[in-house]
Formats: C-alpha cells, sequence, structure tokens
C-alpha cells in the first residue's frame, strides 16, 4: 500500500504543476489497487469528459498493471480494442500511470484535460515521482 502521506505529495506536486498553466485546466486522480478512489482534483472551467477520464486513466493503470497509454499501444498492434475486456471502466487514453513499487502494484494515477495524452502522461509522472517510491 502507499500511504496518505505519499498520495498527498503526489496530488500536491500536480496541482502545483498544473497551477503553472490556469488556462490548460486538467483533472487529476490517484486510486488504489483496485482501482477504488483515494485522491481527486481538477481546475476550474474543467469540462465533464475529463474529469471522468483522469479516474479512467488511474482505474485502467491500477486494475491492469501497465501505464494506460502502454495497454492501448499493446491491443491496437493486436488489432484489439479496449472495449473486447468487457470493463466500461476501462480506457484506452494516455494519461495513466500504474504505481508499483518492487513488483507490487499499488495503484494507479491518472490526468485529463490536456490536449494530448503524453502532457497528460507528464502530469501523471510529476505525481508518481513526488510518491518517493
Amino acid at each position: 500500500m502507499f500511504t496518505m502521506k505519499q498520495v498527498q505529495a503526489a496530488m500536491s506536486a500536480m496541482i502545483e504543476k498544473a497551477m503553472q498553466t490556469p488556462g490548460e485546466p486538467v483533472a487529476m486522480a490517484i486510486v488504489d489497487a483496485a482501482g477504488n478512489l483515494e485522491a481527486y482534483a481538477k481546475l476550474d472551467n474543467l469540462r465533464i469528459f475529463s474529469r471522468r477520464h483522469a479516474l479512467r486513466k488511474a482505474y485502467t493503470s491500477a486494475v491492469l498493471g501497465t501505464d494506460s497509454g502502454a495497454n492501448s499501444a499493446r491491443l491496437h498492434s493486436q488489432g484489439r480494442s479496449i472495449s473486447e475486456l468487457g470493463d466500461p471502466q476501462l480506457t484506452h487514453g494516455q494519461g495513466g500511470l500504474v504505481i508499483m513499487k518492487d513488483g507490487v502494484i499499488l495503484g494507479g494515477i491518472g490526468v485529463g484535460g490536456y490536449p494530448s495524452g503524453q502532457a497528460d502522461e507528464d502530469l501523471s509522472r510529476v505525481g508518481l515521482e513526488a510518491m518517493g517510491l
């Protein structure tokens, strides 16, 4: 498990970074290994889809045990779709990172709202690094 202190460090680091570009609002979510919400924040004026997508990216990374973008690329290379996995909470969107320590999946971090999935993933990485795992 990760601690509340680690969750707070991750959220604080992501919020601080996101606030540097207030004209590009995002949502940030952290879930445990089962995909249950541990923390969530959003900047002002963010559309509903991006709010939900941050949660789905974190969930996807935690439940599948892989970064959401890498999973999407793998499925695409196999000619498959995320919908084939049968869980409507899963997403193909880049921006979710698995939280792992010593090979054990602890949860996931997801960001939604930037124009590119890579930018979402970069902000998720800020949070992951702040956790110090």
